[in-house]
């Protein structure tokens, strides 16, 4: 079953004040035309059938997240439909207070029985496919992410198979394929191949390119990764080390994204070596790992031995 984008507004009772806008706003209109145009048919045109699954994937998850949040207040718009819209749905959505439009994390939206806090649970799932046994008024949206709290701010992040397990993702399958009407769900990844294969086969995809060049970054590792992939057990632990004292300076969570950036650097160009494609797809994992190791405060010193011992694998 698929269902259609179609909340569309009525611009013929306003057409003067919708005629210069966009629906998306302007930064994302810029950035991403192609994205932005297609979406944008999508809502104008009812009877052009859009997958109710998109999966957006690259390494801006917070672009990712943005885009996801403005389809939700387009889709559920009531009057204008484009950037400047104050109606009571635009507003909610711009506040993160839309009864209807819900972010799935492990932090966000988790029944009060829910006693997980590392993954998107299970019980999380049957939340949401309780909630749709009710009817609405509103275009419901899921929005599949990780996230991590800094301060009052909410970072998403991207959806992997440690923190989007395979059970949850497993439980979901049969109300993607076959939701109620006005239903949308986004799953937001650094790489695709992070979720299962069904999940990607029941959503629509689409890549989204980063325009910050910092997280493409990997300047401040390359010289300790020179010996990639042929790196050496008796010589990890002193890679781990000098990885360990730059992070004190940068921060582990920076260095762990340049070392990602490095190895999908490497990746693009050994597209057609499958061995060594595997390995360096195992090592990003090792790296994301490390990352989840810190944040539950296991030392930064053993999580990147850890990582280094991984890299010497295969």
């Amino acid at each position: 079953m698929r269902i259609r984008f179609y909340e569309f507004v009525h611009f013929a009772s306003k057409p003067l004040l919708c005629k210069n806008l966009t629906m998306f706003n302007q930064d994302l209109k810029e950035k991403y035309p192609f994205l932005t145009d297609y979406f944008e048919q999508c809502i104008k045109n009812p009877s052009r059938n859009t997958s109710h699954s998109i999966l957006f994937y690259g390494q801006d998850i917070e672009t990712q997240y943005e885009l996801a949040t403005e389809l939700a207040r387009l889709l559920n718009c009531k009057e204008f439909q484009n950037e400047t819209c104050r109606c009571v749905n635009c507003n909610w959505v711009k506040n993160k207070q839309h009864p209807a439009v819900l972010t799935i994390s492990k932090i966000d939206n988790k029944p009060s029985d829910d006693e997980s806090k590392t993954v998107i649970s299970v019980k999380q799932s049957q939340m949401i496919k309780n909630s749709l046994m009710n009817t609405s008024d509103y275009h419901r949206v899921f929005i599949f992410c990780d996230a991590e709290m800094d301060g009052e701010n909410r970072i998403p992040m991207g959806l992997n198979k440690t923190n989007f397990q395979e059970e949850t993702a497993n439980s979901l399958l049969k109300i993607i394929e076959e939701p109620p009407e006005n239903t949308t769900f986004f799953f937001l990844t650094r790489d695709k191949n992070d979720l299962i294969e069904t999940i990607i086969s029941r959503s629509q995809s689409f890549f989204v390119p980063s325009y910050d060049e910092k997280i493409g970054n990997h300047s401040q590792i390359e010289e300790f990764l020179a010996d990639y992939p042929k790196l050496e057990r008796k010589t990890c632990l002193e890679l781990a080390q000098n990885l360990s004292n730059l992070s004190k300076e940068q921060g582990s969570n920076k260095i762990l994204s340049e070392i990602q950036n490095y190895l999908l650097s490497l990746l693009k160009l050994n597209l057609d070596n499958k061995l060594l494609q595997n390995k360096i797809l195992s090592d990003i994992k090792s790296a994301e790992l490390a990352k989840l190791q810190i944040e539950k405060h296991i030392p930064p010193q053993l999580a990147f031995e850890g990582m280094c011992l991984d890299f010497t694998k295969n």
